[in-house]
């Protein structure tokens, strides 16, 4: 764990390497807000992180979205997630479903995918398979920009549950 006083004296790549796992395969969301420092709270470190993401170009909005994989998926069956999303995926129980689970899952996340473009997200924390797929199926009938803000408001929690674990006071 680190501290905020550390992260407000680190130079970029040292700050980059703390946090910037919290939002998926994405440490450019780290590396701007950097030129934000000092932060007074981890609740003004993620507020100048999500202001990175808000301030990006849609494109780059969907690349962040894109970055993270399917729940219960063909990566997270191989073994290949970030340390960060399997402990997620798992805290919810979606590294132990039954093979007709991950059928249902595979198939709503295709659909989703074939819709929208980019993957299902969702703070699995606190949920169930249960929960987490009937989200996953009533999400699939969003309109795209509603489903993008939903999106990006989950990560954005997501990247907070992160923070919460890595940066103290």
């Amino acid at each position: 764990m680190t501290s905020i006083a550390a992260l407000n004296a680190a130079d970029r790549a040292t700050f980059v390497a703390a946090i910037g796992f919290a939002f998926e395969d994405s440490p450019w969301i780290a590396e701007a807000a950097w030129e934000r420092r000092p932060f007074d709270s981890v609740d003004g470190l993620h507020a100048a992180l999500g202001d990175v993401v808000a301030g990006a170009p849609e494109e780059r909005q969907i690349a962040l979205i894109a970055a993270h994989p399917d729940l219960a998926g063909r990566v997270a069956r191989t073994g290949r997630l970030t340390p960060a999303s399997r402990d997620e995926q798992a805290s919810a129980g979606l590294d132990r479903l039954a093979p007709e689970q991950i059928a249902r899952f595979d198939e709503a996340n295709t659909a989703y995918r074939v819709r929208f473009g980019f993957p299902f997200v969702i703070a699995v924390r606190g949920r169930d398979q249960a929960a987490i797929l009937a989200a996953l199926e009533r999400r699939s009938r969003n309109e795209r920009d509603v489903e993008i803000a939903l999106a990006l408001a989950e990560i954005a929690q997501i990247a907070r549950l992160r923070l919460e674990g890595a940066v103290s006071a």
